[in-house]
């Protein structure tokens, strides 16, 4: 098994400077707000008349069109994992913007089609579905422009909670391609039926340049550099060691990894070169603080590809794609941090523990199911001994050493709780207690940090 460094608290002074409150997510959101009143302007500079109600219902038909034109290239923006992005905003609240502007985008799409197909019915005295067939299979571009409709509204239900509890991460993960394949059968119809766009040379090149940055970025960030440095760092397995019941570690090494910026808190997206491994890459976080020839990672065993995980041989070759998130000390501008995590999201918070600055003060809470489920116990208990920190161990069986997710609870623990940040990790139901648990004991959202995988 591959050693681990023992933590000094000197290293953990001089690892991270903490940071004030970032300015990025205003300034992002003013860009896009921006953009979608440029969208409505152009709509505004050319219309000249709208004179009953077949001019209404498609003016409002153009105008949805417009705006779910945009959030189309905005949605795929936010995949496309910008690291200024990334790790100043973190990758929850992408996932949060993404999954919100989802709705709305479809929402607009939806609403586009019905008020274009109701008002050409009406300005040409035929029904709607003979409408809709002329549509579809007379004007250029329309047909592709249906499959993108489909496409979108399957993304979307594939999406949904219910739906998504029922598939395993990797299915959903590549379904969610086919938006990249919708964004581009429709781009076409735009262009080619859009009375905005029509003979306007300016609002053409203003769309193409729009769509074209959106392509070059995803092309970079999601295909070429994770090619690029797989290639340059050579990443391959050292090591497998099992931590608890299911769950194992794995030992990395490779060339070059400070060039990775890597740090505590922040997760790769793994794509292991072995059999039944290679054709996915599923998101893990780092479980200790990265090294220059070092990475680990710790995995429970919760499906197919992270089970396959413990039969790993040394020198398996790894592609790598990140680092990902903003779940790091940078977000940290208190004097006193909870670190709370539930089963195996314990990984980032181990990472966290021994590279906070070392003035903070810090608590740890990890909760599991058995006693045998405390992974990397050991470690913990180092470091809480070099720092000086707290750290309380609960479990659910038996009873007599479980403790309820609750304000009260927690504010027994630890009675300022409310001028604390938190670093929260743990299976969904745990998390979304924990939330409600913080709210009510005064803890601001604010200064509740939580990591999404789901992007």
């Amino acid at each position: 098994m591959s050693s681990m460094p023992h933590p000094r608290r000197g290293a953990v002074r001089s690892r991270f400077r903490r940071r004030s409150p970032s300015l990025v997510p205003l300034l992002v959101q003013g860009v896009i707000w921006a953009g979608a009143a440029g969208v409505l302007g152009l709509w505004w500079t050319g219309t000249t008349s709208v004179v009953g109600p077949p001019d209404w219902l498609t003016g409002a038909g153009r105008i949805t069109g417009l705006l779910a034109g945009y959030g189309c290239a905005v949605l795929v923006a936010l995949m496309a994992r910008i690291p200024l992005l990334d790790h100043r905003l973190g990758t929850d609240r992408l996932a949060r913007w993404h999954a919100m502007g989802g709705r709305y985008t479809l929402s607009l799409v939806l609403a586009h089609t019905l008020l274009i197909v109701w008002g050409y019915s009406l300005a040409s005295h035929s029904g709607v579905i003979r409408e809709t067939t002329t549509l579809v299979l007379d004007y250029p571009d329309m047909f592709k422009a249906t499959a993108a409709f489909l496409l979108l509204s399957g993304t979307a239900i594939v999406s949904a909670r219910a739906a998504r509890r029922r598939m395993s991460y990797e299915t959903w993960h590549y379904l969610h391609f086919a938006t990249y394949l919708a964004v581009f059968l429709a781009f076409g119809h735009q262009l080619s039926n859009g009375a905005d766009f029509v003979g306007h040379r300016p609002a053409q090149l203003a769309w193409y340049t729009l769509y074209l940055t959106v392509a070059a970025l995803i092309a970079w960030y999601r295909f070429l550099l994770p090619v690029r440095r797989s290639l340059r760092h050579r990443l391959r397995v050292t090591d497998i060691c099992q931590e608890a019941p299911g769950v194992v570690s794995v030992h990395l090494t490779g060339r070059y990894l400070t060039e990775l910026g890597a740090q505590s808190g922040q997760f790769f997206r793994w794509r292991f070169q072995a059999p039944g491994l290679w054709w996915t890459a599923s998101p893990y976080s780092l479980s200790a603080p990265p090294l220059p020839h070092r990475l680990r990672i710790t995995v429970k065993a919760a499906g197919g590809h992270s089970a396959a995980l413990a039969r790993l041989r040394p020198g398996t070759r790894v592609w790598v794609e990140g680092p990902y998130g903003g779940f790091t000390a940078a977000r940290s501008s208190a004097d006193k941090v909870l670190l709370l995590a539930g089963g195996v999201g314990i990984t980032p918070l181990r990472a966290l523990f021994e590279t906070l600055p070392g003035e903070i003060k810090v608590t740890l809470i990890y909760r599991v199911r058995r006693p045998e489920d405390l992974a990397l116990r050991a470690e913990l208990d180092a470091i809480a001994a070099v720092r000086g920190a707290a750290v309380h161990y609960f479990v659910s069986e038996p009873a007599e050493y479980s403790c309820p997710l609750t304000a009260r609870a927690l504010k027994g623990l630890i009675p300022d709780l409310a001028a604390h940040e938190v670093y929260l990790c743990g299976p969904p139901g745990m998390t979304e207690a924990a939330r409600r648990a913080l709210r009510g004991a005064g803890v601001p959202r604010r200064s509740v940090h939580h990591e999404s995988f789901e992007f």
